[in-house]
């Protein structure tokens, strides 16, 4: 058997990154990844926090230098209506831009460069077996190619993403507390030729008659554009009706998107996902914890997907590095409970998303600026400032300014 300090299961941005923040400390990482890169994913609108982890993890050059689309906001639209939140305008520190990227490019660079820091990367090889429950966890792995073998080491990193290893190995799923939804979704050679439309912002529109529906263009540098639409699954087109028909016919119904689109190329097949919110019992136990997506996913619509699994790796990767010195760690205190500060305060925000409380204060044409720039940090992913009342308490602060939206736009319909 062979015997490793640390084993990464996952090489995406949160494996890539934990595994080089650790190997910056010393450390001896094995990368174990199931896929060969490049591959398919989306989750392709970072949000500004991200970046501080990829500068820490030394990855920062790579990724300016890869010509990704800048991104410096986030634009809304239903029917006629529209407005903005630019990050750089934000109330918390830290970077202000960041990039929207297509994801099979952005991930292999991520682990192309932890692997230039030393970091060690076996593609193609599956997890289908964990045992925590002697001295050492052991991890029984397949290749590609039919092949076992088992792997003994100090400590677990589940960063498995939507293969969730440890949570279904272990039997650590719990369902998701917000409802079951799909998404079907594709790449365009968008063609758009409207100057008002700003490609450094992802475009979020809603469904101007079904509020639950709701649609993401994220365009790219190269004239191509990430589209995908989200509701329940009931709003969907009739079963075994083709997923492009489904995803044309519904982006037809936000006029916006109509217009812009109306050159467009639909020259990819379209993909789906549905029932994609989870949740586990526990973040972490003897031997292990579970980062990003491995652990809790909960809806596509702020992007904060990718911003929670980085902030799990740096997480994970400090309590980790100091328990291997011999300190002590308290992983709920050390990594659970500071990294559900920001999953709650997205959370809150995702459920007034849904229940139209948010949407009506991106809306609300009559914003104070400071409250917009505390917004905007949360949008940017400043979800761990606690000194933003709006991250601090995010469910009560959301619900009051969310009435008062409500309440003005009501009187002023009232009296029009």
């Amino acid at each position: 058997m062979e015997t490793r300090e640390v084993v990464v299961i996952g090489a995406g941005p949160s494996g890539a990154v934990a595994a080089a923040l650790l190997k910056r400390q010393g450390h001896d990482v094995l990368v174990l990844e199931r896929e060969r890169f490049p591959r398919f994913c989306i989750g392709e609108s970072l949000l500004a926090h991200c970046l501080e982890f990829i500068e820490e993890a030394g990855m920062m050059d790579a990724v300016r230098a890869a010509g990704f689309q800048i991104k410096n906001g986030a634009a809304f639209a239903c029917g006629d209506t529209s407005t903005h939140f630019d990050f750089r305008d934000k109330f918390s520190p830290g970077p202000g831009a960041t990039f929207q990227v297509q994801r099979a490019r952005f991930d292999k660079l991520l682990a192309d460069e932890a692997e230039r820091q030393g970091v060690e990367i076996r593609y193609e090889q599956e997890v289908v077996a964990a045992d925590f429950g002697g001295e050492t966890p052991v991890l029984d792995i397949r290749a590609a190619d039919g092949t076992t073998c088992r792997v003994g080491c100090r400590f677990v990193l589940d960063a498995s993403g939507y293969g969730r290893v440890l949570a279904r190995l272990c039997d650590l799923e719990q369902p998701s507390a917000l409802p079951p939804r799909k998404a079907v979704f594709t790449h365009i050679e968008d063609r758009i030729d409207d100057p008002a439309f700003d490609r450094e912002k992802i475009l979020i529109s809603v469904h101007p008659e079904i509020r639950s529906i709701w649609y993401w263009l994220i365009p790219f540098s190269n004239g191509r554009s990430s589209i995908g639409v989200v509701g329940r699954v009931e709003e969907f087109g009739a079963p075994g009706e083709a997923l492009m028909d489904t995803l044309r016919h519904m982006c037809d119904g936000a006029p916006n998107l109509r217009r812009l689109l109306g050159n467009a190329q639909w020259d990819t097949p379209a993909n789906t996902i549905t029932g994609y919110s989870a949740s586990v019992t526990s973040l972490y136990g003897p031997g292990y914890a579970l980062l990003g997506n491995a652990s809790e996913f909960l809806d596509p619509v702020f992007s904060s997907g990718v911003t929670i699994a980085l902030r799990s790796s740096k997480l994970a990767a400090d309590a980790l590095h100091r328990q291997l010195r011999g300190e002590a760690v308290d992983w709920q205190a050390d990594f659970a409970d500071p990294l559900m500060v920001g999953v709650e305060t997205f959370r809150a925000y995702v459920n007034g998303w849904y229940d139209g409380s948010f949407q009506d204060v991106v809306f609300y044409e009559q914003a104070q600026p400071e409250i917009r720039r505390m917004i905007s940090s949360v949008l940017a992913g400043y979800a761990w400032d606690r000194d933003n009342p709006y991250v601090a308490e995010p469910g009560r602060r959301l619900q009051a300014l969310a009435s008062i939206c409500a309440g003005s736009t009501a009187r002023a319909a009232a009296t029009a």
